[in-house]
């Protein structure tokens, strides 16, 4: 296919995050012209995002302006609108603002988190994929102490310095960590009328172990590890309700002023956008080269995808996974463009799973290696940095992380607004419908 409205083969990518990066930054030299559409004008490096909501990192630290990464790019030009569908039939996506011809199309949208058909627990359970969503939970945190400060009964109090995280994933297990090292030591000197060490930190998995991924040791190990931090670990729970007042689950009901999702996640709109089934999570199940099946110029990467990995595993919707696919579609789109053959299979290189559990341990899972607490910790932090290189200084991140480290300080301890939701605003609707 080759667009009627440019000289040059035109790639659209959808999705501003590590797969989207890695395809245009791949493309570079290729003789394309690259548009990049995201509805925010900034990349987010989510795994830090916890370190935001628990106030070790300001949103400065954690996302760049997509404009400032591409500056010294000349092929790609990037549009700050949202995507409202796409027109495989004639090429084009069709966004809030205008409507953008393409002759190769990479969605990588990401993925939102999922309540699992409770849609009305996200008001009380904010999930943590956005920066809006790290710094709410921060406000809701740091104000959860604030108002246990003022509490006039020990109920009220209770309530307040009671916090839930539901899933027991490595953003459930960090979130945890993190809440128990705010309360236990940041601020333990801060307020008069409380004490901030009584807070109770709850993490809640409905399975039989936290870190399903990880070797059971290793999950062990971090059980152990959160458990030393004063972190309480319901496994074998089922959440049933979460309202303003609580968490309702097969242990009964648990006052709670604040509750924090991070049990699941969920593709949105690609059903609509390709007209084709997805599965249960919204995930498009693509060929071996990553195309949408039936389009050879359509491909999906990242969370958005579901990729066939080994043992009837998916690839897991992690950086570098995504940075992979999208490095591996650019490069097959540049083959495309100069007429090189290229039948080539995605093949996923598994770099390990890391998760931080406070500032002195950490569960690495490099297949036959494998490594837990100080040491551990150590390597999470240079290879976070690692990932930040290419993107900005990372010795900024190194610095704050270190101080913090030394001190105990948390300097983006900020209270900042709740989001208003302006009434009466109409949807836009797409032109497609």
């Amino acid at each position: 296919m080759m667009s009627n409205h440019a000289a040059r083969p035109k790639v659209v990518i959808i999705g501003a995050g590590f797969g989207g990066l890695a395809a245009a930054k791949t493309l570079k030299r290729a003789p394309v012209d690259i548009e990049i559409i995201d509805r925010r004008n900034y990349h987010l490096f989510q795994p830090l995002l916890y370190q935001v909501a628990t106030a070790d990192l300001s949103p400065a630290d954690i996302a760049w302006p997509i404009r400032g990464i591409f500056s010294r790019q000349q092929n790609v030009s990037v549009t700050l609108s949202e995507v409202l569908g796409v027109d495989t039939a004639a090429g084009q996506v069709v966004s809030a603002d205008r409507v953008i011809d393409y002759d190769y199309l990479v969605v990588a949208t990401g993925a939102h988190h999922s309540y699992f058909g409770h849609d009305e627990w996200e008001a009380h359970a904010p999930g943590l994929k956005r920066l809006v969503d790290a710094t709410e939970i921060r406000r809701r945190v740091l104000m959860a102490f604030e108002r246990a400060e003022l509490a006039d009964s020990t109920e009220d109090q209770a309530r307040e310095l009671t916090f839930v995280v539901v899933g027991g994933g490595p953003t459930g297990v960090e979130m945890a960590g993190a809440i128990a090292e705010l309360a236990h030591f940041t601020l333990a000197r801060d307020f008069r009328r409380i004490t901030s060490t009584d807070a109770r930190v709850i993490l809640i998995e409905a399975g039989e172990r936290i870190l399903a991924p990880f070797p059971p040791d290793l999950s062990a190990k971090a059980h152990t590890s959160l458990e030393k931090l004063g972190v309480e670990i319901w496994t074998g729970v089922q959440v049933e309700d979460i309202t303003g007042d609580g968490v309702t689950s097969s242990n009964g009901f648990l006052p709670s002023a604040t509750v924090i999702w991070g049990a699941g996640v969920a593709v949105r709109h690609l059903d609509e956008w390709l007209g084709i089934e997805t599965d249960r999570s919204g995930r498009v199940a693509v060929a071996p080269d990553l195309s949408v099946p039936g389009y050879d110029n359509i491909f999906v990467i990242g969370d958005a995808a579901k990729v066939v990995w080994l043992d009837g595993m998916d690839v897991p919707g992690i950086a570098p996974a995504a940075k992979q696919e999208g490095a591996f579609v650019a490069r097959l789109i540049a083959d495309h463009v100069a007429g090189r053959a290229n039948d080539s299979t995605f093949k996923y290189r598994h770099t390990g799973n890391l998760a931080t559990i406070g500032r002195h341990a950490a569960v690495i899972d490099f297949g036959r290696i494998k490594l837990s607490g100080f040491i551990a910790w150590w390597l999470w932090g240079i290879a976070h940095i690692y990932f930040l290189i290419g993107v900005r200084q990372p010795v900024i991140v190194a610095l704050s992380w270190f101080w913090s480290y030394l001190t105990y300080s948390k300097g983006a301890r900020l209270i900042t607004e709740a989001p208003k939701v302006e009434k009466g605003q109409a949807a836009r609707r797409s032109p497609l419908k």
